[in-house]
């Protein structure tokens, strides 16, 4: 890894991948990781269903760099996000552990080390990155982005609950680390979710004292398409998480921030002089917003209709 010299290596650092039918484009994130200017010492793989792995998928490790691939594969009935993502901190050493999905893609050379920076602060358990559209990505979603993911960065900590609410727990395993002595004193992720495990343990280091820093210019590029059934469904699994996990979610309600989206949405829309599009928008919020409502009501729903509702089917089985 001919740049590692460059950056501040005081950290050992290794990447965490959770794989379910990877496509091609999976190499693509491989290969720009291991051109990061921050020595990664393993990218460990933990993929779903043995079949639809191809050896093809790793590219062609350069001259001169240390890092090592690990897969391990694993049936569908075993994934959970919050499980097989311990799982896979479970093989690693590393003073800093970096998660990331497959479907992310280092924005720059520069990622792993401006993430690994943000733990300079000896308070700080977690640091996840900023999320840039791909270029496909419609301009409802791409002005999301902007509202949740902005240039600058911030450290988080309980004394931000006032200003900032639910968005103080805020964390997302698209592409997040973790500094590994806290995250293993903390429990790490807990075993069983439908979503959120990210939040779930930012919550809990929070509360213990611990700070999360969000890192505005280290970024991935990553974004969805989603249809407006799409996002029920995805909203339906988040209201789950947060019925499942009153410890973390009661007293910090999260739907004055939707609004706030909503809102500066449409603002953003007409500025762009796509006012035409804020329908769109109000039907697709009101999707968001009736799946999140049905998920924190589960519990009094028929099973067929969770079945229907779910983005994540195996979690129920």
């Amino acid at each position: 890894m001919t740049s590692a010299n460059q950056a501040n290596d005081k950290y050992t650092l290794d990447v965490v991948i959770p794989t379910y039918r990877p496509g091609p484009g999976v190499r693509r994130l491989f290969g720009r990781l291991l051109a990061q200017t921050y020595p990664i010492g393993k990218i460990i793989v933990m993929n779903t269903e043995e079949q639809f792995w191809r050896a093809d998928f790793l590219p062609e490790i350069p001259a001169g760099c240390t890092t090592e691939f690990e897969i391990h594969h694993l049936a569908k009935s075993e994934f959970d996000h919050g499980r097989t993502r311990a799982e896979g901190a479970g093989y690693s050493q590393a003073d800093i552990v970096l998660f990331m999905t497959h479907d992310a893609v280092p924005a720059t050379d520069h990622l792993a080390e401006r993430l690994v920076r943000a733990f300079d602060d000896e308070n700080v358990a977690a640091a996840y990155a900023r999320q840039l559209p791909a270029d496909d990505c419609n301009p409802i979603e791409r002005i999301t982005r902007e509202f949740n993911y902005p240039a600058e960065s911030r450290v988080k900590s309980a004394k931000d609950l006032g200003e900032l609410g639910i968005k103080t727990y805020f964390c997302s395993n698209v592409c997040a680390a973790y500094r590994r002595e806290v995250f293993e004193r903390l429990g790490g992720f807990i075993r069983r979710t439908i979503f959120n495990e990210d939040m779930i343990f930012a919550a809990g280091a929070v509360k213990a004292g611990y700070s999360i820093a969000y890192v505005g210019d280290g970024a991935v590029i990553h974004s969805h398409n989603y249809t407006a059934v799409e996002y029920l469904r995805r909203n339906f699994d988040l209201g789950v998480s947060q019925a499942d996990h009153p410890e973390v979610f009661s007293g910090v309600p999260s739907e004055g921030e939707g609004v706030k989206l909503v809102k500066a949405t449409a603002a953003r829309l007409k500025e762009m002089g796509k006012a035409q599009l804020i329908p769109k928008l109000v039907w697709v919020s009101a999707f968001k917003y009736m799946g999140y409502r049905l998920g924190k009501a589960y519990k009094r729903l028929p099973p067929e209709w969770i079945r229907r509702l779910t983005m994540n089917q195996a979690y129920w089985t």
